[in-house]
């Protein structure tokens, strides 16, 4: 299903469920977070996760205005956990 379609749904689409939850984005008043639900079990070599550190489950990341993104260490962090989620 196109973006702009699932943007413009009255209500999730039927195949919602087939899609795995690597990660949650939300809007913070002064960051951008990315939670990860399983991200304990997840490898952070380059030391992304910076908030949620003390939970057993999840791990997050908060992104500031200017902070600057290691594009290539986030990318692996999601293909890992979406390797997680499917096992």
């Amino acid at each position: 299903m196109p973006l702009d379609e699932l943007n413009n749904s009255p209500s999730p689409p039927s195949d919602w469920p087939a899609i795995d939850r690597t990660l949650l984005g939300e809007a913070l008043k002064n960051a951008v977070r990315l939670t990860f639900p399983k991200g304990a079990q997840l490898k952070d070599p380059k030391g992304l996760f910076n908030t949620r550190l003390d939970s057993k489950m999840v791990r997050a990341i908060d992104f500031h205005e200017r902070d600057a993104i290691n594009a290539s260490a986030l990318k692996a962090l999601i293909l890992e956990g979406a390797r997680l989620n499917r096992s």
